[in-house]
């Protein structure tokens, strides 16, 4: 398994941070390796939603259907899958003293299938979506905060 975890603090209150982090259908707003994001079912983000995402890895595009599998307090957990990876996704978001946030983004890679012998080549360059994906998610935020809209 290769494990990617990044952590944010952000001026934006917790209730909103979550609100707007939990609709993943915004991930392609932050995240620069999602292509696009679709909420593929109605209403707000629920254990059951799913999501479509294209993400791009490597130059190569990839199809991928998430699923909300936890919602509770300020903790959202997906479950990714296509043809070559499962992802578990956890965000956690949590108050910090000044009334912002501080956002915790842990991404669970498996390969699949024969691609699963090359898992420990590809551990570093799965770690490299971390760090802009975080100043993404941390830009986005920091904007909503400023009154910037969605």
């Amino acid at each position: 398994m290769i494990t990617v975890s990044e952590t944010v603090e952000t001026r934006l209150d917790p209730a909103r941070a979550f609100a707007y982090l939990s609709e993943f259908e915004h991930t392609a707003d932050w995240d620069p390796g999602t292509v696009s994001s679709t909420k593929a079912t109605d209403g707000l983000a629920a254990v059951g939603s799913r999501y479509q995402l294209v993400a791009e890895f490597r130059g190569r595009k990839s199809d991928i259907e998430y699923v909300v599998t936890e919602l509770q307090g300020g903790r959202i957990t997906l479950r990714g899958e296509n043809d070559r990876v499962i992802s578990i996704d956890t965000i956690e978001v949590s108050p910090t003293p000044s009334g912002g946030s501080s956002v915790r983004y842990l991404a669970e890679f498996s390969i699949k299938g024969l691609f699963k012998i090359a898992e420990p080549l590809l551990g570093p360059a799965f770690k490299k979506l971390g760090p802009p994906a975080a100043l993404g998610m941390k830009r986005k935020l920091d904007d909503l905060a400023a009154g910037v809209p969605a």
